[in-house]
């Protein structure tokens, strides 16, 4: 069993993302929706009951996030959500920190400690 936190970063701005909605989807169906705080993290994710082996997916409303800050975007906007599919392993790690650098027109994350 495996818990699970995020961050989320605008690489625009070169602040913590606050306000960016997320989802965690498992093969049940929808575990969380949530929002990031101040400083672009969301606490409550790593609230929810301990994550078993298996493939999961976190969505991040970045779209919506950027208008709210001003940002004009395409319409539709290139990136809307980004989808970030990971799997926990057997055995594996006790917590999984799944980061988001973001932009308008581009991502990036990483396996964080």
């Amino acid at each position: 069993m495996a818990t699970l936190s995020t961050h989320v970063l605008d690489l625009v701005a070169g602040v913590p993302a606050r306000g960016v909605r997320l989802w965690l989807h498992g093969d049940g169906g929808q575990l969380f929706d949530g929002e990031t705080n101040a400083d672009g993290r969301c606490p409550e994710l790593a609230r929810i009951a301990s994550l078993a082996a298996g493939r999961y997916r976190l969505e991040f409303a970045v779209a919506p996030y950027f208008q709210a800050r001003g940002v004009v975007l395409d319409d539709p906007p290139f990136l809307e959500i980004v989808p970030i599919c990971f799997g926990i392993a057997e055995g594996g790690r006790a917590h999984y920190h799944v980061p988001l650098l973001v932009s308008p027109y581009g991502f990036s994350t990483y396996r964080g400690s």
